[in-house]
């Protein structure tokens, strides 16, 4: 594996990237906290427009080559290309994907400003995942610099992510499917820096029960409780659950009735599941097709489906690790691989076929929670090797 890297890029190239890398990183880091002081929550369109459209003009000063995919009741997506050169036209190209909303409702930043202390930088979708953008539009300036690209570049930048990718996953698949290669910009895989080379696929169920209603104390026979039968529903679904198999069955939040000295006219339970091959999918999905009420007088409705296919760990996946652990050992430092129970949009473009690496963005911890951080020391390495990865594939 070494001498194929060595053959694509010498030590003395790989030192060029981590000296751009180093110089590029108070740039870097302006950039950084520039998308991060621009809110950008996935429901709230015109604040995703405003964060795009700093991350387009990073692009435009790369000589990138933007493209906006408009829509209606999300933000526009933005696609930049870069490399494109008589040279590389014709080979196909890496995809860097990313996206640029995140789960913080907007008036955050006054109780979790972006700021920089004990070596970390702090705020709303610093690490989930502006900083993987700050990122790659600094591997690119790099790329740019010294002429390193071996093949052209795609920087696709989603606005849906966080709730699911409705509108972009489309997109995310056409592109990527003419692609050679994926590194998504998710967070790495905890302190550790780990890349994600398996993600599980996640789906969801709705179900709902209709009851028939009567007086507790007065006409108690006559009622037929939606509560106690989704009970008894509960109960069949949490035995889905199969941790050997990495398949998890979580009714995560439940409601019904309407007082305590009312049966029960309905009930209803969202429930998450995860899962790590997609043929497991299938079987989830027919236990849930096959549910029937216990009690008969009761009504019972099933609706959901899976919304992310997994990332299954494949031999074109282990091989750009492989590169990447190489030519991070060459950068001095040592990279491990991860599975993770969450999904991305990586999930959409492994389960196409296309080779992808994902937790390629910051290290830090804290995503989705107050003290979302990215800790500084990583991101020059990562962000040389992110250069690097680009250089070679």
């Amino acid at each position: 594996m070494k001498q194929e890297i060595k053959s694509r890029i010498d030590n003395q190239s790989l030192q060029v990237i981590a000296n751009s890398a180093r110089r590029g990183e108070s740039g870097m880091l302006d950039l950084l906290r520039r998308l991060v002081e621009q809110e950008s929550p996935s429901n709230d369109k015109a604040s995703v427009d405003r964060c795009m459209q700093i991350a387009a003009l990073a692009c435009q000063a790369l000589d990138g080559s933007v493209k906006w995919h408009r829509q209606r009741h999300f933000a526009n997506l933005l696609e930049a290309r870069f490399g494109f050169g008589s040279q590389t036209r014709t080979l196909k190209p890496v995809l860097l994907l990313g996206h640029l909303d995140t789960v913080w409702p907007l008036g955050c930043l006054q109780s979790m400003p972006c700021r920089q202390a004990g070596g970390r930088i702090y705020g709303p979708g610093v690490l989930d995942m502006k900083a993987g953008v700050a990122m790659a539009l600094s591997a690119l300036a790099i790329l740019r610099e010294h002429n390193f690209f071996a093949r052209p570049v795609i920087l696709l930048l989603n606005s849906d992510e966080e709730v699911g990718s409705p509108v972009s996953r489309s997109t995310t698949e056409s592109i990527a499917a003419r692609c050679e290669a994926v590194f998504v910009l998710e967070p790495a895989q905890g302190l550790g820096g780990a890349y994600k080379t398996s993600r599980k696929g996640v789906g969801s169920y709705m179900v709902r029960v209709n009851g028939v209603a009567a007086h507790a104390g007065i006409d108690f026979a006559s009622g037929h409780s939606a509560v106690v039968e989704l009970a008894h529903q509960i109960a069949r679904i949490s035995a889905i659950t199969d941790p050997a198999r990495g398949i998890t069955v979580n009714p995560g939040v439940c409601a019904g009735g309407t007082q305590s000295n009312v049966v029960a006219a309905e009930a209803w339970a969202e429930v998450d599941f995860r899962f790590i091959k997609a043929s497991d999918a299938k079987k989830i999905e027919r236990k849930f097709l096959q549910m029937r009420p216990i009690d008969k007088k009761c009504g019972l409705v099933v609706s959901g489906g899976v919304n992310r296919p997994p990332m299954e760990r494949t031999r074109r996946g282990i091989e750009l690790f492989a590169k990447a652990a190489t030519l991070a050992g060459e950068l001095g430092f040592e990279l491990h691989e991860a599975a993770t129970g969450g999904g991305s949009d990586g999930n959409f473009t492994s389960a196409i076929g296309i080779p992808t690496l994902d937790g390629m963005g910051a290290v830090g911890e804290g995503a989705h929670a107050n003290h979302e951080s990215v800790l500084i020391e990583h991101l020059v390495p990562r962000t040389a090797l992110l250069a690097a990865m680009i250089a070679t594939v």
